[in-house]
């Protein structure tokens, strides 16, 4: 098993997490529940693998991504805690799931021969249309939409910054290790503070 399978699984169990506790908050049943956390961890990259012609999509036969979240879903189930700490830790797995799937998605496209630029925009279509889907679902204004903190802008930082960085010589675990803490740090700090792009007027 190699980073990128290991990032990729991570990330999987990481948004699973995060789309069960979803659930959890909308106070839907075990169904509902398991689809809220498929949809967040698969859908980025279904989404992903469908544009760049990648057959069968990512998760398809892969029983281990199956049972991280299964293992995700069981384990949001059984934990007990209030609504409000729900809320801070969807935040944190949400953006640790971020910076990983980023780093996936632009590593999966630049195996698959896509340029630079484009797959930064992978990247950030990994890391972030799950999440789009699943707030749909939730009948939310997705997180990715939001004027008020960064989301993909913080992917799209963290994923040049990646290239850069690969370009630059630097072993390639460093740049992984920094363009996930670049994602994560940029998420929270852009929600504690407001930090946001400008809006149209």
């Amino acid at each position: 098993m190699n980073w990128l399978n290991i990032i990729t699984y991570c990330g999987t169990f990481v948004f699973a997490v995060t789309g069960a506790l979803k659930a959890r908050t909308h106070k839907m049943d075990v169904f509902g529940a398991a689809v809220l956390a498929f949809s967040t961890a698969y859908g980025g990259g279904t989404i992903r693998d469908m544009l760049l012609g990648i057959k069968p999509v990512n998760w398809m036969n892969d029983y281990i991504a199956l049972g991280l979240v299964i293992s995700a879903l069981l384990i949001t189930f059984l934990l007990k805690t209030n609504i409000a700490k729900f809320n801070r830790t969807i935040f944190i797995t949400d953006a640790i799931g971020l910076g990983m799937f980023t780093i996936a998605g632009i590593k999966i496209s630049l195996n698959a021969g896509i340029g630079d630029v484009y797959s930064v925009i992978m990247g950030v279509i990994t890391a972030t249309f799950g999440g789009l889907v699943t707030d749909i679902l939730c009948n939310n204004i997705p997180d990715l939409l939001k004027n008020n903190e960064f989301y993909a802008t913080a992917c799209f930082i963290g994923g040049l910054i990646f290239i850069l960085l690969l370009k630059l010589g630097l072993n390639p675990d460093i740049c992984i290790f920094c363009c996930i803490s670049l994602i994560v740090g940029l998420r929270i700090l852009s929600k504690l503070n407001r930090i946001h792009l400008p809006r149209f007027k």
